[in-house]
C-alpha cells in the first residue's frame, strides 16, 4: 500500500482497517449522477475492486452534474468512461466496467462476489430488481434517490425490502424527472451513500439499517425516519 496516497484516511480509519479495504469489492448501479461520485470517493478511499454497471451513453443534459461526462465524450459509455477516469485517478486499484443494464437475466451474474452494492438509478422497477437480487445473493445494498433540492438515503440489509415500503408503485419515472437535478443534490447524497459503505466494509456502528434519511438541501432539514 502507498502509504502517503491514503495518509489522510488514517485516525477516521485505523491502519489495519485501510488495507482491509483493498481487499473488498463494491458494485455501483448506473455511472451517473449519483454513480460518478460514488465511483470516484470509493477509488480514492481504496477500495480494492470496484465494478461500474451502465448501458447508457453520455447525453448533454448530463454535463451539469455527471462527473464523468465531457464535452468531449457525449454518445460514449458511461461505464468505459468510468473506468478510464478512474485509471486516472487510482490505477491502484480494480474498475471492471459493465456496459450493460441490470435485468433479471443478469443481474445474479453481475452483482454476486460483491461486500456491497450501491443503487445510483433513476427508476423504481430496477431498483426494486437490485434489492430482490442483494437478498437472494445476501449482500447489503446502499439506496440512494436525489430529485431536484432533496434526497434520501437507506442501508438495506437482505429481508428488509424497504425499498418496499418506499415505493408502493412501480412507476418508471420517479420525482428526479419532475424535480429536475442540480449538480450539488447527487455529490451530497453518494457522499452519504459512500459513508454507509465505509462502516459496512469496517463493521462500524451508525448505519442506516432500518432508517430513512431524508435531506432537504433548501431549507437544510435533515430527517432520519424508522422504516420497515
Amino acid at each position: 500500500m502507498q502509504k502517503q496516497r491514503y495518509i489522510k484516511n488514517e485516525n477516521m480509519l485505523t491502519t489495519e482497517e485501510n488495507i482491509s479495504l483493498r481487499e473488498k469489492s463494491v458494485a455501483v448501479v448506473g455511472c451517473g449522477g449519483l454513480g460518478g461520485f460514488i465511483i470516484e470517493e470509493l477509488a480514492r478511499l481504496g477500495i480494492g475492486n470496484i465494478t461500474a454497471i451502465d448501458g447508457d451513453v453520455f447525453e448533454e443534459s448530463n454535463l451539469n452534474r455527471q462527473l464523468f461526462s465531457e464535452t468531449g465524450n457525449i454518445g460514449y459509455s458511461k461505464a468505459l468512461a468510468a473506468k478510464e477516469r478512474i485509471e486516472k485517478v487510482n490505477p491502484d486499484i480494480k474498475l471492471s466496467a459493465v456496459n450493460e443494464y441490470l435485468n433479471d437475466k443478469n443481474a445474479e451474474k453481475h452483482l454476486k462476489n460483491h461486500n456491497v452494492v450501491c443503487d445510483a438509478l433513476d427508476n423504481i422497477p430496477s431498483r426494486k430488481l437490485i434489492q430482490k437480487t442483494c437478498e437472494t445473493l445476501n449482500i447489503p445494498l446502499v439506496y440512494g434517490a436525489i430529485a431536484g433540492w432533496y434526497g434520501h438515503v437507506s442501508t438495506v440489509f437482505p429481508g428488509d425490502n424497504i425499498l418496499d415500503y418506499i415505493y408502493d408503485t412501480d412507476q418508471v419515472k420517479g420525482e428526479e424527472q419532475e424535480l429536475g437535478n442540480p449538480s450539488f443534490t447527487p455529490a451530497l447524497i453518494a457522499s452519504l451513500q459512500v459513508a454507509e459503505v465505509v462502516k459496512l466494509l469496517t463493521g462500524k456502528n451508525g448505519l442506516l439499517h432500518k432508517k430513512l434519511l431524508f435531506v432537504n438541501c433548501l431549507e437544510h432539514k435533515y430527517n432520519i425516519i424508522d422504516i420497515g
